[in-house]
């Protein structure tokens, strides 16, 4: 079993950035893909960016193509998600998982003026 704990999330204005960040327990973080995913009110959840166990691959939903960069530290045990040019579509509770098998409790992140 993984424990994911996210942090990071917050109000913003339009155009800011936001770095939300996610601590995993398991021996075996390195070894594990990565997730980030988002839900937004009356939305299904959505992946938003996953990052392969060694790091290199990395893959992003088209609506945060060249604004979002998905990133880990394998020494440390975190995967971070590092949020640019933020809209307000943007705004939702953000999941840190392992592909979907594990999920951690959620961050907030509003986009708004």
């Amino acid at each position: 079993q993984v424990q994911l704990v996210e942090s990071g999330g917050g109000l913003v204005q339009p155009g800011g950035s936001l770095r939300l960040s996610c601590a995993a327990s398991a021996f075996s973080f390195s070894t594990l893909d990565m997730s980030w995913h988002r839900q937004a009110p009356g939305k299904e959840r959505e992946l938003v960016a996953s990052i392969g166990a060694g790091g290199s691959s990395t893959n992003y939903a088209d609506s945060v193509k060249g604004r979002f960069i998905i990133s880990r530290n394998n020494w440390r045990n975190t995967v971070d998600l590092q949020m640019n040019s933020l809209k307000p579509e943007d705004t939702a509770v953000y999941y840190c998982s392992t592909l979907g098998n594990n999920w951690g409790q959620g961050t907030q992140v509003t986009v708004s003026s």
